[in-house]
């Protein structure tokens, strides 16, 4: 089911767990382990839940700082801080840790692409994912492209999936961004200096499809009455 569902977040957190085993989170904690900046990460484990940011903080923000556009994210989609499972299933103390540090950063990685929510951001983002930190789930998760329907299997294909793979691989290790620290920073600052593009923004492409469907559908429509009434 997490696999075709990259929404039900207690699947893809157990999926997570058993895949990312013995060798993935490994990887990961080792390449935090080699920035000084994820060595701080792993010395001070911070949290990022509404106890730990400040909702009412962050809206005060500059409008295209970091931190306000992670508060704007989940305002919009209406998710918060807190709708990350907890590690169950890794042993490692410091990787369990790892893992707890990715799930609660995706968010931030959302508000850094301006992906949305829906099916079909989440599997842009999770190629991004895949292709930056090599988790096996993120790279499962993009399973669920068969869910999409053509014409967004078709964009997936040809525009985000080409992004992903790109930006996912050239840029930074995104879970070495100490994400606290950086609240106040211009957004597009950050995102240059990770590397990474900013996509096509989605919600907005499929808006103009939704209208240009409409404007198609109402010429056609018109057309018809006309052909009606010169044929009476």
């Amino acid at each position: 089911m997490s696999l075709i569902n990259p929404r039900r977040g207690d699947l893809i957190a157990a999926l997570g767990e058993a895949t990312a085993t013995p060798y993935f989170i490994y990887r990961l904690r080792n390449a935090m382990l080699s920035s000084p900046t994820g060595r701080r990460i792993l010395r001070d484990r911070p949290r990022i839940t509404s106890q730990t940011m400040s909702m009412t903080y962050l809206r005060t923000l500059p409008e295209n700082s970091v931190g306000r556009s992670y508060a704007a994210w989940l305002d919009r989609e209406g998710v918060s801080p807190d709708t990350r499972d907890q590690v169950k299933y890794i042993d490692d103390e410091e990787c369990a840790y790892v893992m707890q540090r990715y799930r609660e950063c995706h968010d931030f990685y959302h508000a850094l692409t301006g992906l949305p929510v829906m099916v079909e951001g989440e599997v842009a983002l999770k190629a991004f994912e895949f292709a930056n930190t090599l988790l096996p789930m993120t790279g499962l998760s993009m399973f669920a492209v068969a869910r999409l329907k053509k014409a967004e299997r078709q964009r997936f294909w040809s525009t985000y999936l080409p992004w992903a793979l790109s930006n996912g691989m050239k840029s930074e290790e995104v879970i070495n961004v100490y994400w606290e620290e950086q609240l106040e920073r211009d957004v597009d600052e950050l995102r240059t200096e990770l590397g990474i593009e900013k996509p096509p923004d989605l919600r907005e492409t499929r808006k103009l499809m939704r209208d240009r469907r409409r404007a198609e559908k109402a010429a056609m429509e018109a057309k018809e009455r006309v052909g009606g009434i010169m044929g009476n």
